[in-house]
């Protein structure tokens, strides 16, 4: 078992803040630009070279600051989601959304190098998974040792990022989002240490009800609306709760990428399919403990 460490923070918490940037910043142009000295490359070679470079800076990353190297090859479970785990499973999801918000920042990147919609979405989650399936590699020479817990959930976050970057129709009706919102432990301890703040973190999946054609032509107004489920833990990071609680939540919220695209606010609106904005929705929760 590995309580206590910090492993899913460093990078997943990480790849979701990159991502959740990078997608504001593009949602406010129409392409991702290459720069001038890449201009002369094919679109191949930029692939080829973005994610060797993906892989090296992660293992020059790893000898120098987590370890790696200082261990003989291992691997250790994380028991999942169970009420004795790391965070309570919550670093799982972390690690799938993760894994999905890059596959998705990468497919916009590649489609705007001239890969077709189909190549880039699947392009987008083989960089993804390469690039933390490397880090579970330099994790299984270090003190962290390899997850296949981890592994499996950056596959899920992957394949996830594949079908909604490829299927626009499915992309209609689907959101994988985060909420995050400081938690009080996170604000005391001076916000040094969001990457592990799980205690102010959600997860969760959207059902929204304008991409069902058959509520939308029949209920125009029920195309502001959605249907949440969704997964967080509290107290394994910060003792903000007297238990800690691993909590399964469904919810009755508003559709924000909706409401600011009927006010022409299309570009902005992108980023809360992504995000999911804290008190938008009325939740009914169960606590697994």
């Amino acid at each position: 078992m590995r309580h206590g460490r910090p492993k899913a923070g460093r990078m997943s918490s990480a790849i979701i803040i990159f991502s959740l940037f990078s997608l504001l910043i593009t949602s406010f142009s129409s392409e991702v630009s290459a720069s001038e000295l890449s201009e002369n490359l094919s679109k191949e070679e930029k692939l080829i070279a973005l994610n060797a470079g993906m892989v090296v800076a992660t293992f020059l990353w790893g000898f120098a600051y987590w370890d790696y190297g200082k261990f003989d090859p291992h691997f250790k479970s994380e028991m999942w989601f169970s009420k004795e785990s790391y965070r309570g499973g919550a670093d799982k999801f972390g690690h799938l959304y993760a894994s999905y918000l890059l596959s998705t920042v990468l497919c916009s990147l590649y489609s705007s190098w001239g890969y077709e919609e189909k190549d880039a979405a699947r392009l987008g989650a083989l960089s993804s998974f390469i690039l933390q399936a490397a880090m579970e590699v330099g994790d299984s020479i270090s003190r962290y040792g390899f997850s296949y817990e981890d592994v499996i959930m950056n596959g899920l976050g992957s394949a996830f990022g594949y079908i909604l970057n490829s299927n626009p129709e499915i992309a209609r009706k689907i959101d994988i989002r985060l909420e995050y919102f400081p938690s009080r432990g996170f604000l005391n301890k001076g916000g040094l240490d969001f990457t592990t703040d799980y205690d102010g973190m959600k997860f969760l999946f959207a059902l929204k009800l304008d991409g069902l054609d058959f509520i939308k032509d029949r209920h125009g107004y029920l195309k502001y609306l959605e249907v949440e489920v969704g997964y967080y833990t509290r107290g394994y990071k910060w003792k903000t709760t007297r238990e800690k609680s691993r909590n399964v939540f469904f919810g009755l919220g508003i559709n924000l990428s909706k409401v600011l695209e009927s006010f022409s606010f299309g570009k902005t609106a992108r980023v809360f399919n992504y995000y999911q904005m804290p008190y938008s929705y009325a939740p009914i929760t169960v606590d697994l403990n």
